[in-house]
């Protein structure tokens, strides 16, 4: 038979042992707090270390390949809006890359365009085969592989300047066809006060000269950056009525481990062509 002093000590035993569950539990809390808390300073931490770091200039991490413009200028706050975008064609991304930049072929009298057929819409752009003709070069033999062929545009910038970065077969900001091109065009006349107008095709790069590879940005608003990245072709009106309805669906948060801000719509390559005519 329990007697009362046995049963007043296993009433105290049990009562500690929630006190001690409640302590447990308690501190499993406050470490998943903190934890959190952490998380997200530290995502504030490397966009502010990328915006200190690199200014608004787009650059790239792959030192080896060359990649192109990887870094955020700001890290802005999400917005949610509808996917303006159909799903993209089924096929894979391919991987192929070169030790060296391609021999030149590119007509400088003739005319080219590049169409990016996208998920969201057709995109035209008018190449400047003479004032920047290692870049043309360079996107016809790609385009004639397939390498930009179900890519995703991986990068939207919503402030600062503001830009759509595509050409990244990876997807991350670091991947690039293995070899680079010389800067050109730096001097183009539509660049102006710094100015990258709306409607500007450039290159990505590192932030060093003659570091440029497959990544590119389309700009969709006039854009102040410094005249270091070789301005290309020119986005026709249509085309820019689809890289508007990409912009106003907004960005993603950063993400932590690149910094990329990654469009809410869903940008994909379908297949990109370069003509001559």
């Amino acid at each position: 038979m329990v007697t009362q002093e046995q049963r007043r000590r296993q009433l105290a035993r049990e009562k500690f042992l929630r006190q001690q569950q409640r302590r447990t539990s308690a501190r499993r809390r406050a470490r998943m707090r903190n934890a959190a808390i952490a998380s997200v300073l530290g995502v504030i931490l490397i966009g502010s270390v990328a915006l200190y770091t690199t200014g608004v200039v787009l650059g790239d991490d792959d030192d080896k390949t060359n990649a192109s413009a990887e870094v955020t200028p700001s890290a802005s706050a999400p917005s949610k809006a509808p996917d303006p975008c159909d799903k993209p064609a089924d096929g894979k991304v391919k991987t192929q890359t070169w030790k060296k930049e391609p021999a030149m072929t590119v007509d400088e009298s003739a005319k080219y365009t590049m169409k990016l057929e996208t998920s969201c819409g057709d995109i035209d752009i008018a190449l400047k085969a003479k004032a920047a003709p290692h870049t043309v070069n360079s996107f016809d033999f790609l385009a004639g592989k397939g390498y930009f062929d179900h890519t995703k545009c991986h990068r939207l910038t919503t402030e600062g300047i503001y830009v759509l970065q595509c050409g990244d077969p990876t997807a991350k900001g670091n991947g690039g066809p293995g070899y680079n091109i010389p800067d050109e065009n730096l001097k183009d006349k539509s660049l102006k006060d710094n100015m990258y107008p709306a409607g500007t095709v450039a290159m990505a790069n590192t932030g060093q000269p003659d570091s440029g590879g497959s990544q590119f940005f389309l700009v969709y608003q006039n854009s102040q950056l410094p005249p270091s990245y070789t301005p290309f072709g020119t986005v026709s009106d249509a085309g820019m009525k689809v890289l508007k309805k990409i912009a106003a669906a907004g960005a993603q948060a950063p993400d932590p481990t690149t910094g990329n801000t990654a469009p809410n719509a869903t940008v994909v390559i379908d297949k990109a062509t370069v003509t001559k005519s």
